[in-house]
């Protein structure tokens, strides 16, 4: 079974900064990684993914956190990893997040759930106004 590990979380004031991380074994087959998250009565929405192309990493952020939010990711031997810096955090950044990696990752540009095959169990994120 596919496990992918988040940490980082928590509370936050409106204007803060928080770090997402999110490990993922290095055998599982991954060329996409990212974030979704989940806020109370509204529907999942993508984050940020990278692609890990051969021309290099490309990235696709939803415009409400473009310029504020920052995805990144290394690899090692046992293990993959993607974190999600998140600065100038604001009340509506208040969600679960979810770690989550593709293989084919179709539509990974649009931020589409179909780009997705694996899903952490989230991590909570709550902001103050």
């Amino acid at each position: 079974q596919v496990q992918l590990v988040e940490t980082g979380g928590g509370s936050v004031q409106a204007g803060g900064s928080m770090n997402l991380s999110c490990v993922v074994s290095a055998d599982v087959s991954t060329n996409c990684m990212g974030w979704f998250r989940q806020a109370p009565g509204k529907e999942r929405e993508g984050v940020a993914i990278v692609f890990i192309s051969r021309d290099g990493p490309k990235r696709a952020y939803a415009e409400s956190v473009k310029g504020r939010f920052t995805i990144s990711h290394d690899k090692t031997v046992d293990a993959k990893t993607s974190y999600l810096q998140m600065d100038d955090l604001k009340f509506e950044d208040t969600a679960m997040y979810y770690c989550v990696t593709g293989y084919t990752c179709r539509g990974w540009a649009l931020l589409r759930q179909s780009a997705i095959d694996n899903w952490g169990r989230g991590t909570q994120v709550t902001v103050s106004s």
